[in-house]
């Protein structure tokens, strides 16, 4: 069995391509990225190395031949953008003859009623490769990743000392991304020929006024988290000069790599209790215990959110 890993250039990929280097045989990895570049901390790695950009479709056959199974990394755009780079992949594997795709999902993504506007990309995914398409496929339905949030703890300890939300007094089981690439991996070794949703959560659901108390607990700062309306949200997004949506302009090296329209429809779903799976699904999967968000708290420098690694042409 061959797997493909797309995107080895990013934060999830990149975890996922050498958690498998540990575990299987390099020559039945398939690795991609939508540069030769991204290629290039692989190089010495005996994985098969090719470039496979969503947006273009009519590379991505190739890219994916001889691959049995294949990881799909939702792409960091949101919109119809994302949602057609996620339909070229998967009709490339088609064509390609890949028999079963892990797809990085949301949690709660096939609820009608969840306010994430991220939501909407996963919930179309996922209906393309349940309904449209013969494949054989695992949802990782994740939490929200703990690196956001303590990213913008420590961007609060480093201001005015206030963490603001609009999730009130809604619960998460955030999950370490890290965490969560684990899990695909996990995934990706499983048998083919099966259909399953896996809903990936962190140790314990929790408020984030909680995770702020965790925070302060860890590091001996003293960060205040306070409720606030969705649009001082936006507000407090707009002044760090994040884009509301993924095609305005990311500053380089921001705190916030992301737009803000997802974040604050991420808060308001966990306001409204759309977001507090809680299962031992990682446990499960991988024989493993998710990290604690006290552990991450006091690993900061392992757990940040990172820099935006998009390829949107």
């Amino acid at each position: 069995m061959k797997i493909i890993v797309n995107g080895v250039d990013g934060n999830f990929g990149s975890i996922v391509a050498n958690e498998l280097l540990t575990k299987l045989n390099a020559e039945d990895l398939i690795f991609t990225a939508p540069s030769e570049t991204g290629l290039n901390q692989f190089k010495e790695s005996g994985a098969i190395l090719r470039v496979a950009n969503f947006n273009h479709q009519e590379e991505l056959t190739e890219a994916f031949k001889d691959g049995d199974v294949m990881l799909l990394i939702s792409a960091p755009f949101v919109g119809k953008k994302r949602q057609q780079a996620h339909r070229n992949a998967i009709d490339a594997a088609i064509n390609a003859g890949v028999q079963k795709i892990v797809y990085t999902s949301l949690v709660n993504a096939s609820d009608p009623e969840n306010p994430s506007i991220e939501k909407i990309d996963h919930a179309y995914t996922e209906d393309y490769l349940a309904n449209q398409t013969n494949l054989y496929y695992d949802f990782m339905r994740n939490s929200q990743y703990a690196e956001a949030m303590i990213t913008s703890y420590i961007n609060a300890s480093e201001t005015n000392g206030v963490q603001v939300s609009n999730q009130g007094a809604g619960e998460m089981a955030y999950i370490s991304r890290k965490d969560c690439a684990i899990a695909a991996a996990y995934a990706l070794m499983r048998p083919i020929e099966e259909k399953r949703i896996f809903n990936v959560n962190g140790a314990e659901l929790m408020t984030l006024a909680h995770f702020v108390e965790i925070g302060n607990q860890a590091t001996g700062k003293n960060v205040r988290y306070e409720v606030v309306s969705d649009e001082e949200t936006y507000a407090a997004f707009d002044a760090m000069g994040v884009p509301r949506t993924t095609d305005g302009e990311f500053q380089k090296d921001s705190p916030a790599p992301y737009s803000s329209e997802g974040m604050v429809t991420f808060g308001q779903a966990i306001r409204e209790g759309k977001m507090n799976n809680f299962t031992q699904d990682f446990e499960l999967l991988t024989g493993q215990t998710p990290i604690s968000v006290k552990s991450m708290f006091e690993q900061l420098e392992l757990y940040q959110v990172g820099v935006r690694n998009a390829t949107d042409v």
